[in-house]
C-alpha cells in the first residue's frame, strides 16, 4: 500500500491511495491520520508540503500515527519548504544577487491555501536538522535527504520539485527539503 497524503490534483495512479482535503475525482478520502488503515500495512507514505500546515505541538501525534501504519521497513517520505535553502537564497539577494525579491519566499514560508470554505496557512518551518531530530525522536531510522528524481513519483511535478528561479530544475536552487526515513 502506498499513500499520497496531500496530493491535491496530482493523481499518481491506481497503485496509490490519494488523500487530500480538496475536491478531486481521484481522492480516496481526506483522513490524513489514516484512521481506517490497519497498523503495519503501508509500504510507503508520501506527504509533500503538508506537515508545515500542522502545529508543532500536534505534529508528533500525526507522525507517530503514520509510523504505526507503516510496515516494519516501510518508508516515510516527506517534503517541506527548506528553511535553510530559503534563508540562504534570501541572504544572497540581500548581498546583491539579482533576482529574488522577498515575494518569492512568502509562499514557501507562509503558504496560504484554500481548503473547503476556509484558508489554511503554514504554521511552522523546518531545516534538515530539526526535521531529522523530530523523526528520530518518534522512532524513525535512516533519516536522509532523497532526490525526487530517484522516486517512483518523479514524473509528477509537485512541491518536492520547487526551485528558484521557478521551474528551473537544471540551474535553479531546490527550495524543498526532501527527507525520507524508515520504520
Amino acid at each position: 500500500m502506498k499513500f499520497n497524503i496531500g496530493c491535491g490534483w496530482r493523481d499518481f495512479g491506481k497503485d496509490w491511495i490519494h488523500i487530500d482535503g480538496g475536491d478531486y475525482g481521484h481522492l480516496d478520502n481526506n483522513d490524513i491520520y489514516l484512521s481506517s488503515v490497519e497498523a503495519e500495512t503501508a509500504d510507503l507514505i508520501y506527504a509533500s508540503h503538508i506537515i508545515q500546515y500542522i502545529d508543532r505541538e500536534n505534529i508528533v501525534d500525526l507522525l507517530d500515527t503514520w509510523k504505526n501504519r507503516l510496515k516494519i521497513g516501510g518508508v516515510l517520505r516527506i517534503a517541506v519548504p527548506d528553511f535553510e535553502s530559503i534563508v540562504s537564497l534570501y541572504a544572497e539577494y540581500k548581498l546583491g544577487y539579482d533576482g529574488y525579491p522577498l515575494s518569492n519566499f512568502l509562499g514557501p514560508l507562509y503558504g496560504k491555501m484554500k481548503m473547503g470554505n476556509e484558508n489554511i496557512y503554514h504554521k511552522t518551518t523546518y531545516d534538515f536538522e530539526s526535521l531529522k531530530e523530530l523523526l528520530i525522536s518518534i522512532g524513525f531510522k535512516d533519516v536522509k535527504r532523497y532526490d525526487w528524481r530517484d522516486t517512483e513519483h518523479a514524473e509528477f511535478d509537485d512541491h518536492s520539485q520547487a526551485y528558484l528561479p521557478h521551474m528551473d530544475k537544471e540551474n535553479g536552487t531546490l527550495i524543498s527539503l526532501n527527507v525520507e526515513c524508515v520504520r
